[in-house]
This record gives structure tokens, sequence and C-alpha cells, in this order.
């Protein structure tokens, strides 16, 4: 493997990761919107995430472009196994962005609880479904000697990837309650902080349940682990900031909070980095099939050059996500657009 392969399983990690955070807090703000029941208290929530979830998303589109142009064997399997779910993910996402624009075109409640369900869904949907397709990557898929998935759709609804995408949903509900209660005061900040306490539990229990199974009956996840005995820090960090938000939620030190559930998403993102590697997708059926940071690589040119344009790209973006932050900072209001 070259250093370039390398880098850029490295780079997608991260790219995936500030995805993860970002989105991570709006998805489930979404999830966890249907609970909210008075009006007011749903377009606060709207609000909240407002000004953000469409930045959020480019992180995402920018994971799969560069998937694309580093690792296309990935991409064609992946996509093409995953095209039933992945359809789902893209049309609940569409649907999200639409009701967040029309649930308040029309004064009727019927209106707006059409599109209050669209938003819910369009949230937690992905959510879910997102978790499950990376437990099925990182668990590994059946594959044939041209790289083409073999399995079917009810091949992904196994055991391990739908815990997986439970975990997920969990982590993403706990970070945006959290998220909303920075966002927010008075009588919804106080229903979000419970949620968030509430949903901590599930969080942390999937996680177990997890890392656990993954010992037990994933042997090729855990080979890097053993080999490298350094590597079980990382997962043992991802804990510890889990230990941590419910001890800042404790204290109602939110802000901490927040940033020890964006630290613990890293980890956990990073955990499965050190697990997978060097393998992209993993063939359950025969691990001479996997396929690798190398034989699933584009050419060392294509790299350098889009190693060159993600360089440039890369500041712009943050620098952009940095000041609509730093511009939508603080409280909401029930008028502030949504």
């Amino acid at each position: 493997m070259s250093s370039l392969e390398v880098t850029w399983f490295l780079l997608i990690g991260v790219l995936l990761t500030v995805y993860a955070i970002l989105d991570g807090f709006d998805l489930g703000v979404g999830s966890m919107y249907i609970f909210a029941k008075k009006d007011s208290h749903r377009r606060k929530l709207l609000s909240s995430v407002g000004p953000f979830w469409d930045g959020n998303e480019v992180w995402l589109l920018t994971g799969a472009g560069a998937i694309f142009a580093a690792f296309p064997h990935v991409y064609a399997t992946v996509f093409s196994g995953f095209y039933l779910a992945m359809m789902l993910v893209l049309f609940a996402l569409i649907f999200r962005a639409v009701s967040l624009e029309y649930r308040n075109k029309q004064d009727s409640d019927s209106w707006r609880k059409g599109w209050d369900l669209a938003f819910w869904l369009g949230s937690a949907l992905p959510a879910l479904l997102l978790g499950v397709a990376l437990g099925n990557v990182v668990r590994g898929l059946p594959l044939d000697a041209q790289m083409n998935f073999t399995g079917n759709f009810f091949t992904l609804l196994n055991p391990y990837a739908l815990a997986f995408g439970l975990l997920g949903l969990a982590m993403f509900v706990t970070h945006g309650a959290i998220f909303a209660k920075l966002r927010t005061d008075g009588e919804l900040a106080q229903q979000v902080a419970g949620w968030a306490s509430k949903s901590w539990w599930a969080y942390l229990s999937l996680l177990l349940v997890v890392h656990v199974t993954t010992v037990v009956t994933e042997q090729h996840l855990i080979s890097n682990f053993l080999s490298v005995p350094v590597l079980w820090l990382v997962p043992a960090l991802g804990l510890a900031m889990v230990i941590l938000i419910k001890v800042y939620l404790a204290k109602a030190r939110y802000g901490l909070a927040f940033v020890f559930s964006s630290l613990a998403i890293a980890f956990h993102m990073a955990t499965v980095g050190a697990g997978i590697f060097p393998n992209m997708v993993f063939a359950i059926n025969d691990p001479k099939l996997s396929l690798t940071i190398s034989t699933a690589s584009s050419s060392s040119l294509t790299l350098m050059v889009m190693l060159v344009m993600a360089l440039v790209g890369m500041p712009i973006v943050l620098g952009y996500t940095i000041w609509v932050y730093r511009a939508f900072a603080g409280k909401v209001e029930v008028d502030s657009g949504y």
C-alpha cells in the first residue's frame, strides 16, 4: 500500500466523522421532533437546525465524492449493493428538506402535521439506515471475484447491522437533544434535557452490545487491536467520552456535554477505521476477495490530483461552516425563520 492510499483512507474517515458530528445533531433533533406537542416548540426545534442542516450535508456529499474518486471499486460495490437502502435515505432527506421549507406555508393543522411527519421520518430513517449501512460495511459483505455484492436487501438486515443502526439513532438523538438544549430555553429546554438523559441510556447500552458482539463474533475487526494493543485505547476513550456526557448532563453543563458527545462520535469512527484497516469492504464469504485500500484505489495520479483539490477546497468549506455557526449562535425564538 502507498502513502497516498493511506492518506485518502484517513481523509475519508475525517470527512465522514465531521458529517456524523454536524449532521448528527440535526438528524437527532428531527428524530425526537415528533415528541414535541406544542406548535411553538416544534417551530423552535426547526429554527435551531434551520441555518445549519443543508451545510452539514455537504460533508456527506464530499465524503461520498471522495470515495468515488479515491476508491471507485468500493463506491461501485457498496452503492450498488445498498441501492434500495440508499434510495430510501435519499428520498427521506429530500422530504426532510422540503418539509422544512413548506411546513408553515399554510395556516392549517393538518398541513403542518403532514409535514411534521415527513420531517420526523426524513430525520429518523436516515439516522437508522446510515448506521445499518455502516454496520454492514464494518461486518463485511458477500462479494464475488468481480467485486460485486452477491447478497440481497434482506442480507443487509442482519442483527449486527441492525444493532449498529439503532446505536447510530440513539447516538444522534442524544447528540441532537444536547444541541437543542443549547439552542432553546424555557419549557422546551427542560424537555429536551430530559430526552438527552433518557436516550443516553439507550446509547450506552447499545454501544456495549455492539462492542461485546464485535469482540465475540467479528474476529477480523479485532485483529489490528490484538496486533497493536495500544489501539484498545481508541474504543476505551470513546466509551469514556460517552460516560462524561452523562456526568456533565447531571451537572447541567450542556456545552461540555456537547463537546464530549462530539468527541465520542469521533472516537467511535476512529474505532471503526482502526478495525477495518487496510480493508475498505471485508468479504465475509472469502477474505481474499476483500476490497483493500490497495486493490480498490484509483491510480496514484488521480489520488495526487484529488489530494491537491481537497487541500484547496476543504479549508473553504470549513471556513464557511465556522462562519455560519458563529453568525447564528445563541438561543432561537419562535419567529426566527421557521
